[in-house]
């Protein structure tokens, strides 16, 4: 039975994710995102069904350390672009230590501003980098772990809605600097939808997700210990 459990979750959950890729296809509109219509899908078939995430865990844990080879594969595209890489490389990385530094600064302060408590306003500051290391960091600053993890799935899901949108707005076009966007605001939520676009936009976006962590796993206890005071 829990194996039939494991197996339906995992059904679903590819299900939702080719339907979901479908529809962005069909109706190519950045409000039409892949990550957000899966997730979306997938409470709700879980609710219906009346499957608790508990017994969805086997079959996510599974997903999960695929993970690990998907993040590998990046370096393909990275590598067939490492010219564009090189060539630009320090407005790379002044773009990725811009952007990860707007985002601690800007969230620090506005959740500060709204008064929320101190263990949610430093479990809200390394939301923009990818779970295990925003976790790490928010031990360090004596957050909460959970806290920090629901953010950063929540950061990573309205990154992959509100990025496309940002970004047509203000008529950015250059691949380079949609797929740094993407990869420092929405980490690796945002790198899947960069590969979307482009393998430009997926290569830059992985390259700013990596370093976006290494940079704010220096600077986030630093930072945040001088604006919280």
């Amino acid at each position: 039975m829990n194996l039939l459990i494991v197996l339906f979750t995992i059904a679903i959950t590819i299900a939702a994710y080719a339907f979901s890729r479908f529809l962005s296809k069909r109706f190519p509109h950045p409000l039409v995102n892949v990550v957000f219509l899966s997730t979306a899908l997938i409470i709700i078939v879980l609710l219906i069904s009346g499957i608790s995430f508990e017994q969805y865990q086997p079959g996510l844990n599974l997903m999960t350390f695929l993970l690990g080879p998907a993040t590998a594969a990046l370096a393909i595209p990275l590598y067939r672009n490492r010219e564009v890489l090189i060539k630009n490389f320090i407005p790379i990385v002044a773009g990725i230590v811009v952007g990860a530094s707007a985002n601690m600064i800007t969230t620090v302060l506005t959740a500060k501003l709204l008064g929320l408590s101190k263990v949610t306003v430093v479990s809200l500051a390394p939301k923009s980098v990818t779970v295990p290391i925003a976790v790490s960091i928010s031990k360090i600053l004596n957050g909460d772990p959970s806290l920090t993890s629901v953010f950063v799935i929540a950061t990573g899901i309205l990154g992959t809605v509100l990025t496309p949108v940002l970004l047509n707005l203000f008529k950015v076009t250059n691949p380079l600097a949609r797929g740094i966007a993407y990869g420092t605001t929405a980490h690796g939520q945002g790198t899947a939808t960069a590969l979307l676009e482009g393998p430009i936009q997926g290569s830059m976006s992985g390259v700013a997700m990596g370093l976006a962590a290494i940079y704010t796993s220096f600077v986030a206890p630093l930072l945040v210990r001088i604006l919280i005071g």
